[in-house]
């Protein structure tokens, strides 16, 4: 058999990589035809803001760009599908002016996803936006869990690039998330001082465990922190100003470090060390209701965890055990029971109402 020509032997060494890192992003799951009830409608409250409209028929165009309308972007895809559905019922479900919410939703794969939300929620406003996948997947470097290699994770550094120019702030919001309070309360942060994100952020968590020893051992980089007083923060939940992000080419930032990253291993966890980089100890804080992470356990073996102390209007199930997995297998965490009652998969033994 002749040897393939070198230069497609070259180009084939760089795409399989790529391809591996893409398909191994699709979980079992995505294979199983996942069917989702129809969610009960929601309604504003009487003194909710109007939303401009046409010949009584909503145009999103005029919707998006209005300073009224609360915009909240997700990523959608079919190994999270059933995670996302949970967490757009609970946005509404929660909503003072849930008909004034607008939701961005990235894609790497349309494969029927605005089907199966326009079935489970006829009446919501969203659009889709087409993320290109194998581009941003040759700046990844593996990490620690391979559910955190997919090119999707890393959607959020590229919101201000995807959504309208007329949308100046967004609410980013993970799949494995409950909302119960008002989303509105957190879309209204307040970002003074040309700050670009707000996030609760977590100043007792062991910040230099996120980097290397490489890294804290080389001045050139350890120094990008010193003139902060940098915290963690959790990228599953953030405000974030697209106007002040898109005038400091904040992506572009994100990227220089990741193309480091594969050059140096600098830190070992995915997407969130980019922002950290780029973002801890400038960003505005918000109070930890607002993001009651940690409650999938580590990113090992997914074990079962509290709520922090405090009032709670977030739930996030960061780490590896989903709920809806543990749920699925008979070995829930306590917990998981606050996720359930927003689960709208139909099981095979479900009436259709």
């Amino acid at each position: 058999m002749s040897q393939p020509p070198p230069l497609l032997f070259l180009l084939l060494l760089f795409l399989l990589p790529l391809h591996h890192l893409i398909i191994n992003c699709l979980s079992p799951a995505a294979a199983l035809g996942q069917r989702f009830r129809e969610a009960p409608q929601f309604y504003n409250s009487l003194d909710c803001a109007s939303l401009p409209f046409s010949d009584d028929v909503y145009d999103d165009s005029l919707i998006v760009c209005s300073n009224q309308t609360v915009h909240v972007a997700m990523t959608l895809d079919l190994a999270y599908i059933r995670g996302s559905m949970a967490a757009l019922l609970s946005v509404l479900q929660h909503s003072y002016c849930p008909q004034n919410i607008f939701f961005h939703f990235v894609v790497s794969s349309s494969g029927g996803l605005r089907a199966t939300v326009s079935a489970s929620f006829p009446y919501l406003r969203f659009n889709l936006y087409p993320f290109d996948a194998a581009a941003v997947a040759g700046f990844i470097s593996t990490s620690i869990r391979s559910a955190l290699d997919c090119p999707l994770n890393y959607a959020r550094s590229y919101l201000a690039n995807l959504l309208p120019l007329c949308v100046t702030r967004v609410v980013y919001l993970d799949s494995d998330v409950i909302v119960v309070d008002d989303i509105a309360s957190l879309f209204s942060t307040p970002l003074p001082n040309d700050a670009v994100l707000a996030a609760p952020e977590y100043c007792n968590a062991n910040f230099t465990s996120y980097f290397t020893p490489t890294f804290w051992s080389n001045p050139s980089l350890s120094s990008t922190f010193a003139d902060r007083r940098a915290c963690y923060f959790n990228t599953g939940v953030v405000v974030i100003d697209l106007n002040r992000w898109r005038a400091g080419n904040h992506t572009r930032k994100i990227e220089e470090w990741m193309e480091l990253q594969k050059r140096i291993r600098i830190y070992e966890l995915g997407s969130l060390p980019p922002f950290l980089l780029v973002f801890a100890g400038k960003i505005v804080p918000v109070d930890h209701r607002w993001n009651q992470h940690g409650l999938g356990g580590d990113n090992f073996r997914g074990l079962c965890r509290d709520l922090h102390p405090g009032p709670v209007s977030l739930l996030h199930w960061s780490g590896k055990g989903k709920p809806w997995a543990r749920l699925d297998a008979g070995r829930p965490c306590p917990l998981d029971a606050l996720w359930a009652p927003y689960d709208l998969m139909q099981t095979p033994f479900s009436l259709d109402s």
